[in-house]
């Protein structure tokens, strides 16, 4: 995901102490945070994240554990005339922070906590905390989870502030549909280090901030460091109402099908009933609302296409609901080899390898979009003929498909940052592969196949009645190249549609010297 950015409410201005680390020596600590620079053993590794296509050139990079400490650093790193970046996960698809322009790197890995916070009635996470750490101590603590993504080695910094989804995201909307606060380090104009938090309350002096990391993408207004999660519903102070509860158990189902039985006709039928199934089902509160499921259409050198289902069992005939999902997809198509269908606790699910993500040893391009109705048939044809374009032979380029919709679609969309309020289906076209001899090959397939499939609107998914731009936290900086983007639209108006003039007020009020920049940093007001 990207880099986590942001600030906070009672904008508490913090002492100008001079900081006491400089640049150069190999592990150093600054007050009780650990700075690693270039003679340091681990230094080389660090400057990659998950996506090892990108390798930067940081002078200094330090894991701070309190907003204190990162607002420290971030004084000094200004005071070396140093480009900063904030790190929590890794995750970036872009080189955001793995950039060679990027010299100093504050990474939020330990500012790792999962707590209940009794003056905020609130959870904080750390901007550091990986999602699988957040579930499992959430859960065998307190009993309730936050809706939040799939891929546990993902960091809630970025996460959250792209609007991230999961798995449950029919069932319970977006995790930032349940965040209360968001606390961050930034720069005003003056050039002062502040740290500032914002609340959902409108009535905050710094409802804005938490605004904006509702889904308006990292590395745009400072650093987020903490998040509080509460659900606006939540009426009780205990915590053990103040999330939602995860489903006891779930049913996990994955079926596939070979591509030897797969022509033309088979696969547009196939794509043509998931996507009917998810226009039928698009509702939420419903029991099809409890199921989520990734179609992953993989290159015919895979050999497979396959599907990863997943039900709250306590929903009423939940195993119906599952068999008639499945029927649906699968009718009128060669049928379907089931590989594996269980029942299985929650905590458990949430480590599943089926929605877990890439390896992170490995590199991969993805390119994504909304879309409000089933697949255009042109939309179909190009996704046909690049899973079989015999130019590459990589069985791990796909089409990931996930559900999406119901209750994700009961926010009004300026209600947060993420104005994709009515969709049913979020996916991508992406290549996964390993060795760099092979960038160009995957990233061109990765292109064509995603430009094809929106031919008639410029290469990129249009903002209308089937479609609905693209997701921020899968950052693509070809939406700004007119290369491969033909349609007048810029990658602000496919994230952000109508909310990018708050989000540019939001952006001015919070890092008015653009002190956090990347390729796709919401323009300064």
């Amino acid at each position: 995901m990207l880099s986590a950015s942001g600030a906070l409410l009672g904008a508490i201005a913090l002492s100008g102490a001079p900081a006491r680390a400089e640049a150069a020596g190999a592990q150093t600590r600054t007050g009780s945070y650990q700075v690693i620079t270039s003679d340091s053993e681990q230094f080389e590794d660090l400057q990659q994240g998950t996506n090892l296509r990108w390798k930067g050139q940081a002078q200094r990079i330090a894991f701070p554990r309190t907003s204190a400490e990162v607002a420290e650093e971030l004084r000094t790193v200004l005071r070396l005339g140093l480009r900063p970046s904030a790190r929590s996960g890794g995750h970036c698809y872009e080189g955001f922070v793995s950039n060679p322009a990027v010299k100093s790197i504050i990474d939020l890995s330990a500012m790792d906590q999962v707590r209940w916070d009794p003056e905020m009635n609130a959870f904080e996470i750390g901007a550091g905390a990986q999602l699988g750490l957040v579930y499992q101590l959430l859960y065998k603590q307190w009993g309730v989870y936050v809706p939040a993504g799939n891929c546990p080695t993902v960091a809630a910094g970025g996460h959250i502030a792209g609007g991230g989804y999961g798995s449950m995201n029919r069932r319970d909307g977006l995790v930032v549909d349940h965040l209360l606060a968001v606390e961050a380090v930034h720069v005003r104009q003056d050039g002062s280090v502040t740290v500032s938090r914002g609340t959902r309350n409108p009535q905050d002096r710094h409802h804005d901030l938490w605004w904006a990391y509702t889904g308006g993408g990292g590395g745009n207004f400072g650093i987020a460091t903490r998040y509080w999660l509460r659900s606006p519903s939540a009426a009780d102070t205990k915590p053990e109402k103040s999330l939602p509860s995860p489903p006891r158990h779930v049913w996990l189902s994955t079926v596939s099908w070979s591509w030897e039985g797969i022509d033309e006709a088979s696969f547009t039928r196939l794509l043509n009933n998931h996507g009917q199934w998810h226009e039928n089902h698009a509702a939420p509160g419903t029991p099809e609302a409890n199921l989520f499921a990734q179609l992953k259409t993989w290159h015919r050198s895979n050999g497979f296409i396959t599907m990863d289902t997943i039900v709250d069992a306590a929903t009423p005939d939940a195993e119906g609901v599952l068999n008639r999902y499945l029927a649906a997809i699968s009718a009128g198509i060669p049928p379907a080899k089931v590989t594996q269908r269980r029942l299985v606790p929650w905590m458990q699910a949430t480590q599943w390898s089926g929605f877990t993500g890439p390896d992170s040893t490995r590199r991969f391009k993805g390119k994504s979009a909304y879309l409000r109705r089933t697949y255009t048939p042109e939309a179909i044809a190009a996704a046909y003929r690049g899973l079989n374009d015999p130019t590459i032979t990589n069985p791990g380029a796909l089409l990931m498909i996930a559900s999406y919709g119901g209750a994700v679609n009961t926010v009004a969309p300026d209600a947060t940052a993420v104005p994709q309020r009515d969709s049913i289906i979020k996916f991508q076209v992406v290549s996964i592969w390993d060795n760099p001899e092979d960038d160009q090959a995957n990233v061109t397939w990765t292109r064509n196949t995603y430009r094809g499939m929106f031919a008639s609107t410029g290469g990129v998914p249009p903002l209308n009645s089937t479609a609905d731009g693209a997701f921020v936290n899968y950052a693509d900086t070809d939406l700004d190249d007119s290369t491969w983007n033909t349609s007048g639209l810029t990658s602000f108006d496919l994230y952000y549609k109508g909310n990018l003039p708050r989000l540019k007020r939001a952006r001015a009020t919070y890092d008015p010297k653009g002190v956090f920049s990347h390729a796709q940093s919401i323009p300064l007001a």
